[in-house]
């Protein structure tokens, strides 16, 4: 299993894949990925079993989760580190500037 991943590879490989998110490891407690949406991008992401974290590497946007509290809306940017947990509906919006998100899925996302 491979260890170390260069952030530029990724991104290409995510680019001609054509695709918003590219899992690049997985192992059965976890799955790690990258997630990317351009200025003005829908995010039509559904809710997940598993729960997630957040690491924002780019951009800016805001967040939306909903969550047994209520409803959590802010401006999100590099930096910032948040979870999801299971089954919460959550999505990006309002994005300003290129948004390139690292996705850690635990347990594994389930494809």
């Amino acid at each position: 299993m491979q260890r170390f991943y260069a952030e530029s590879v990724l991104l290409a490989q995510l680019a001609a894949s054509d695709k918003p998110y590219l899992e690049f490891l997985r192992i059965p407690a976890m799955s790690v990925g990258l997630y990317v949406l351009p200025v003005g991008a829908t995010d039509t992401q559904s809710p997940h079993a598993q729960d997630e974290i957040y690491y924002v590497l780019r951009g800016c946007a805001r967040f939306t989760v909903t969550t047994p509290q209520g409803e959590q809306d802010r401006t999100i940017s590099p930096g910032d580190i948040f979870l999801v947990r299971a089954h919460e509906e959550h999505h990006f919006h309002s994005i300003a500037e290129n948004l390139t998100v690292l996705v850690v899925f635990a347990p594994a996302e389930v494809s």
